[in-house]
């Protein structure tokens, strides 16, 4: 009886000592693990525009502990195309990705599936054509409340009455969901002031933009309801093919700031990309830090910038991460 309980105290001990053993190994190997990666997949990653989300994307990283790669794509990337990237990004290490998604019938559906492997966080705009889908969480600007903005910004220009006045509206593709919300917008903020819309141009490239602007009517404004619109609005303007129309928009560069300082656009609403990067990536890092964390919708705010306010102190940091 004496023997059993030394050879029962000995296996508890040899027990302890292996948990220790353990429990030392595993320390030793998450201090030791390589920091978790984040690959950031959107269209045309070198453009301009990008230039404040990846400064807050960097940020982040350094602020959360996290390595992240910006995928170099191009213009315009197909489902297929997107999907073989990530895909591509998860076998070379990835831990998770945060995607400008593409929109195609089914973008939500390999979303999801890809979910199922590592985090998804989507930016800009929700992955779904206008239909109730599978939720995904996203950091994105309030784009409705874009649209309403301008529009109060032109009444205020026009003392509240636009009768009389005509209006054209140039975007990318409304099957964005960011572009319905912000021409929605713009259009119940005008409603009952006398505006006529004469014309809305909906096209991807500028090439495209720039021929369509040349046979539309004459307008008195032109409201450009994204970064490329704007910057072809206002290439146009240069060139006369505005037919003299006033410039008002929504922009996220400094080309886009270019514009309004040298007083070819009266008024530019600039979304925090420096956030929709930096809110992005702190709510992956906190789901890679803990996997019962469910990452969270977030939106960001947005500014209204005119000519005489453009270098004011308060919009200097804005100006500083559009630049960087």
């Amino acid at each position: 009886m004496k023997n059993d309980k030394k050879m029962f105290v000995l296996v508890e001990v040899i027990l302890a000592v292996l948990v220790a053993i353990l429990a030392f190994m595993m320390i030793q190997e998450k201090n030791g693990k390589n920091l978790d990666k984040v690959s950031v997949i959107i269209q045309n990653s070198d453009d301009s525009q990008w230039a404040a989300f990846k400064y807050g994307l960097k940020m982040a990283a350094q602020d959360q502990g996290i390595e992240i790669f910006v995928v170099s794509t191009g213009e315009e990337l197909t489902l297929e195309e997107e999907r073989r990237v990530i895909e591509r990004e998860i076998d070379n290490g990835a831990d998770a990705v945060i995607v400008q998604p593409v929109l195609e019938n089914d973008t939500e559906k390999i979303l999801k599936k890809i979910e199922k492997k590592v985090p998804v966080m989507l930016v800009e705009h929700t992955a779904s054509k206008g239909k109730k889908g599978a939720k995904l969480p996203i950091v994105e600007p309030d784009h409705y409340a874009m649209g309403k903005a301008l529009a109060q910004e032109l009444l205020e220009d026009y003392n509240g009455n636009m009768e009389g006045k005509t209006l054209g509206i140039l975007s990318e593709s409304e099957e964005l969901e960011s572009i319905r919300n912000r021409r929605k917008g713009l259009i119940d903020g005008l409603k009952d002031t006398g505006v006529s819309i004469r014309w809305s141009v909906n096209k991807t490239s500028e090439k495209e933009k720039k021929a369509s602007l040349k046979t539309q009517p004459k307008v008195d404004v032109v409201v450009a309801l994204d970064n490329h619109s704007f910057i072809t609005a206002g290439r146009c303007s240069v060139t006369g093919n505005l037919n003299g129309a006033l410039l008002y928009g929504i922009g996220n560069s400094t080309e886009a700031v270019y514009y309004l300082d040298t007083k070819v656009a009266e008024c530019l609403l600039v979304p925090d990309e420096f956030n929709v990067g930096y809110q992005s990536l702190t709510e992956v890092a906190k789901n890679l830090k803990n996997y019962f964390y469910n990452m969270q919708d977030k939106i960001v705010s947005y500014t209204v910038i005119r000519k005489e306010t453009l270098f004011s102190k308060e919009n200097q940091e804005i100006l500083f991460t559009l630049s960087q």
